[in-house]
């Protein structure tokens, strides 16, 4: 059969993921920090973006810009087209959102954007030091930042090390110290890697285990505990064997533990007493890490007639709009065809945003109230209530699919009476029950588990065993091996390292 070309029209259907469609997405998976960071760099490349702070603001600013000349005015927009052109951002697709994710229908809620024209931006208005600026001064700018721990140690290091070789291994070093002062890292790679003696190396990092913190440049808990008590002159045979021992001190083997250190019960006491008032993570004292604190992205109370009022927190949600005013301005001047695609592209990628920002707030508030629908129980009586669900069952119940429910839930977080958890803290397995078509969630089954635990005595420790036969009386039919990978998963010892945790608990009490 002879080859040829020709031409064939053929019809058919396929799902294209459009520019727009992929923001949508994208816009519903990030968490409000993220969301934040990314409204942030959208703000910086669209001059028809803004963000609402103030009525107030945004009208004096909007005064300000139609006080602009045409010389300015088409300066500005010159400088944006060339900005924009340079990074490729344009798109002519012009696909309709609504038909894309589907509306949903929400109660009380603060939208993430309005379209229609608004004052202006105070979001690109320049901050000036003077004192008639009326910006207050960020106070936080001028804190000096806490000393880390990779910069305690160089400070101490040209103090002890001047040969030039020895000085760059220890920099290595340095660098392969974590948070909490250990020391990661193969140092026969690093051997290899600077081409040195691998007894340079020891010798170098002998001179750097003497630094401050005490316990900094250990490989391991034993050795760090090590070093400190050497610093403190405290190290001798006695020490070192208990060190070298340390995991029967963990599962509180006492008894084996006295007889190799040859100590009687008062001198083992004490031995670990001084063990305990040492620290294990050394390197944490410096360089605090800045913590992100949670804030909630939608938030429950009760209402008096027993219903859950769900609403959106305000305070995440970017009030991004477009400014209608300064786009009116700007195209009545005068400007080239450049100008005009321009500032086109940048009124359709805002509108894009805008709507996307409201449909990942709709999806969200509408996740949330399904999934208060289904554990009404959990809000009411606590955690022993939580039912089984999954991500199948929310979707099918608000006509979504489950990949749009697991971006919906993934790092959102809701505030209820009680407590703060995020959105996935309510899907759970189902453990079956003694009784017909009923359930349990495994975290309520988790949950009694610790109680029981968290209830025990000295002379009642409860096995894997007692566990499963409590919880069937409940009518929770559960094998002894999930009760022990619960057990793990909650870190919570065997039945008899706990036994052995609570008469040493007791012995030292008295």
């Amino acid at each position: 059969m002879a080859l040829s070309a020709r031409l064939e029209m053929k019809q058919g259907q396929s799902l294209v993921m459009t520019p727009q469609l992929q923001q949508a997405i994208k816009l519903l998976q990030l968490s409000n920090i993220e969301l934040s960071a990314y409204i942030e760099s959208e703000l910086e490349k669209n001059p028809l973006l803004a963000l609402e702070t103030g009525h107030r603001d945004a009208a004096e600013h909007s005064e300000d810009r139609q006080q602009e000349s045409p010389s300015s005015k088409e300066e500005t927009l010159a400088a944006a087209d060339t900005k924009i052109r340079e990074t490729d951002n344009t798109s002519d697709l012009d696909t309709d959102f609504e038909n894309i994710v589907p509306d949903a229908s929400i109660g009380s809620t603060s939208y993430s954007g309005e379209l229609g024209s608004i004052a202006g931006s105070s979001n690109r208005t320049s901050n000036k030091t003077g004192n008639n600026s009326g910006v207050t001064p960020n106070i936080e700018a001028y804190i000096s930042e806490d000393l880390s721990l990779h910069d305690h140690l160089e400070a101490q290091l040209h103090m002890s090390i001047a040969d030039p070789a020895s000085l760059a291994i220890a920099f290595n070093l340095i660098d392969m110290v974590d948070e909490s002062g250990y020391l990661m890292g193969d140092l026969e790679e690093l051997t290899g890697r600077l081409g040195v003696d691998s007894q340079k190396v020891e010798h170098v990092l002998s001179i750097l285990q003497t630094f401050e913190p005490s316990g900094a440049f250990a490989r391991s808990v034993p050795e760090c505990l090590m070093l400190q008590l050497r610093d403190k002159g405290l190290l001798d045979k006695k020490y070192q064997t208990l060190l070298d021992n340390l995991d029967l001190l963990a599962s509180h083997k006492i008894g084996k533990l006295k007889k190799i250190c040859h100590v009687d019960d008062a001198g083992f006491k004490d031995m670990v007493t001084t063990i305990r008032t040492l620290n294990p993570k050394p390197g944490l004292q410096y360089g605090s890490v800045t913590v992100q604190p949670v804030t909630p992205d939608v938030i429950v109370r009760a209402r008096p007639d027993g219903s859950w009022h769900i609403e959106l927190n305000s305070e995440n949600l970017p009030k991004v709009l477009i400014d209608q005013n300064y786009f009116s301005v700007i195209s009545k001047s005068k400007k080239p065809d450049d100008g005009n695609n321009f500032l086109n592209d940048c009124l359709q990628t805002a509108n894009w945003l805008v709507k996307s920002l409201d449909q990942r707030a709709k999806t969200i508030l509408k996740v949330s109230e399904e999934i208060i629908r289904h554990q009404d129980a959990f809000f009411l009586h606590g955690v022993e209530h939580l039912r089984p669900l999954n991500l199948k069952t929310i979707a099918d119940a608000i006509k979504m699919h489950e990949s749009t429910v697991s971006r919906a839930t993934a790092g959102k977080y809701m505030a209820t009476s009680r407590g703060l958890f995020e959105l996935r803290y309510f899907f759970s397995s189902s453990i079956p029950s003694g009784t017909v078509d009923d359930t349990h969630s495994s975290e309520s089954v988790r949950f009694k588990i610790r109680k029981m635990v968290e209830n025990e005595n000295v002379g009642a420790v409860l096995s894997d065993d007692k566990i499963v036969s409590i919880l069937r009386k409940d009518n929770i039919d559960i094998a002894r091996r999930t009760v022990a990978k619960y057990r793990e998963l909650m870190h919570i010892p065997s039945s008899v390292q706990r036994r052995r945790e609570k008469k040493m608990a007791m012995q030292d009490e008295t």
